[in-house]
């Protein structure tokens, strides 16, 4: 007998991507995908259930199903067709508390992966120059999704302690680019000229859609010799980049505005649908953060195939050209950088 599978979130692009890869997995049995709304992509032959995680039927669809190991991707910070962020909240907590309270009365749970988000250690002026996954965070997050993932962070240690035969595996993403996803930061780095924060470059981290892919079926399965996948793990692509490196890639024109003004832009933008430019993505954008991956090489023994360089190219090939030709725009910034060392006294 293989693994029955059950995944949340499946009617999202990465969600559904999941659930094709666990199909391929010999060692699965069945794939049970779960979403308060019917995918718009194909699921192939895993049993699609329409469930809404906030209700206590969840419970009934474990049991059902004689699910034996949860992954739950059902924690996000976009909204799926209507509802704003205040729906988005209730999946992320109130859906996980369901979740959890339905798993710790199944007996044949043994395996829980939880897609979380690096964003739990927030972004702040006096930040280490690397989080660790121990590290604490000098200013928690005050609001929207990083809040959500903190909450949801400790309710699942909680579960943990409640039921210790059960394998936690919490996987903290850096920020998720790639052709198809969808998320605040992708939506930003989509727009024609992108405000930034007067006197900050911040360095910043992505993996790909790809790599979530691979690292959430190996985090499901039995752990891989001398590697052990229950516990906290960073997941970011090697290598950093800065926000202006970003936007000369993009070939996308900055504007730089005075910090106190940011959050009127940000306000903004939200009135007017253009992307979710909320207080922690201000802060990320401010600070920046960079967290460490040696415990994800080490003991959860996975190696992304993209880095933080290759992720960010391949998400601006799926953009098109912006206002500026990066190659024109590089060479221009070069050339004014060789007059700038010419003018200095020697």
């Amino acid at each position: 007998m293989g693994k029955v599978v059950l995944v949340t979130g499946a009617a999202r692009h990465l969600g559904g991507r999941f659930v094709r890869r666990l199909q391929r997995d010999p060692d699965v049995e069945r794939v049970v995908a779960v979403d308060a709304v019917a995918p718009p992509h194909d699921l192939g032959g895993a049993a699609f259930v329409r469930a809404d995680i906030r209700q206590p039927a969840i419970a009934r669809v474990l049991a059902e199903h004689e699910v034996d190991t949860v992954v739950h991707m059902d924690v996000t910070g976009t909204a799926l067709g209507a509802g704003g962020r205040t729906s988005i909240k209730e999946t992320n907590v109130i859906g996980t508390m369901q979740l959890l309270g339905a798993c710790q009365k199944s007996p044949r749970i043994g395996r829980l992966v939880i897609k979380s988000s690096t964003s739990v250690y927030g972004s702040a002026p006096r930040d280490p120059a690397v989080f660790t996954e121990t590290t604490p965070a000098k200013s928690l997050p005050s609001g929207g999704f990083a809040k959500d993932a903190v909450e949801v962070e400790g309710y699942v240690r909680g579960f943990a302690r409640r039921r210790p035969d059960v394998a936690v595996c919490v996987l903290r993403f850096a920020n998720i680019l790639g052709p198809r996803v969808d998320s605040p930061l992708g939506e930003y780095l989509s727009l024609p000229v992108m405000p930034t924060v007067f006197g900050y470059d911040p360095r910043l981290q992505f993996v790909h859609e790809d790599d979530v892919v691979d690292v959430l079926h190996l985090a499901a399965g039995e752990p891989r010799r001398a590697t052990l996948n229950s516990g906290t793990f960073n997941v970011a692509g090697d290598g950093v980049l800065l926000l202006s490196q970003c936007a000369r890639r993009l070939g996308r024109p900055t504007v730089p505005v005075l910090l106190p003004a940011v959050t009127w832009v940000g306000s903004a933008l939200r009135t007017v649908g253009v992307t979710d430019f909320s207080p922690e993505q201000i802060r990320l954008l401010t600070h920046g953060r960079v967290v460490s991956t040696v415990q994800m090489r080490e003991t959860l023994g996975f190696s992304p195939r993209y880095t933080t360089a290759e992720t960010f190219a391949d998400f601006v090939r799926s953009r098109g050209p912006g206002l500026l030709p990066p190659d024109k725009l590089a060479g221009a910034v070069d050339r004014v950088a060789a007059r700038l060392d010419q003018k200095e006294p020697r």
